[in-house]
């Protein structure tokens, strides 16, 4: 049984991980409005610096070679701002990720420590129930712990795949504007 001394800390250890996590929260949310905002008054520049080249070109090939300088611009600076927002999202959850499995490893150890408290002041004739209950704690955490390395590859990999379709498009794209430009 748990005394007030040990509710007490524990509730205020859980409010001090409430209250870390809100932080980093915001700063995630914080990163992606400045991302946004930098990106949105480069874009305001820029559409008045096309606006203006287009406003003093003198024939249509002319118009399409200031097109065709665009595009692999664009498709870069494109990539970079889903690069830049993908990494804040990432780290965002890696810091989640990593309080979760604190706090899990923590919750197993308490719940192992009852477990254990328990086994010991079972009634004699009990063991066989007890060693199938720290058995089946022991396959329960066996279990989540597969689950989470799944949950790691499964990111990993996708990360993998994000950046070879990252790079994919962008040459793609620059080949695409070198056989424009020809």
């Amino acid at each position: 049984m748990m005394t007030v001394e040990q509710i007490v800390a524990s509730n205020k250890a859980n409010l001090d991980t409430l209250f870390g996590l809100t932080t980093k929260a915001f700063a995630g949310v914080e990163k992606m409005v400045e991302l946004n905002v930098t990106a949105a008054k480069a874009a305001l520049a820029e559409s008045t610096e096309h606006a203006k080249a287009s406003m003093s070109v003198k024939d249509a090939q002319e118009f399409l070679a200031l097109q065709a300088g665009l595009i692999q611009p664009l498709a870069e600076k494109s990539a970079a701002y889903s690069r830049h927002l993908y990494d804040i999202a990432q780290s965002a959850g890696a810091e989640f990720t990593k309080n979760v499995e604190a706090q899990s490893a923590e919750a197993q150890k308490k719940f192992m420590g009852l477990v254990d408290t328990a086994a010991k002041n079972a009634p004699a004739g009990s063991e066989s129930a007890v060693a199938m209950m720290k058995n089946a704690v022991t396959a329960a955490n066996s279990a989540l712990e597969s689950v989470q390395k799944s949950v790691k590859q499964a990111t990993e990999m996708a990360e993998k795949n994000l950046t070879a379709a990252t790079e994919t498009a962008m040459k793609a794209t620059a080949s695409a504007t070198a056989t424009k430009k020809r």
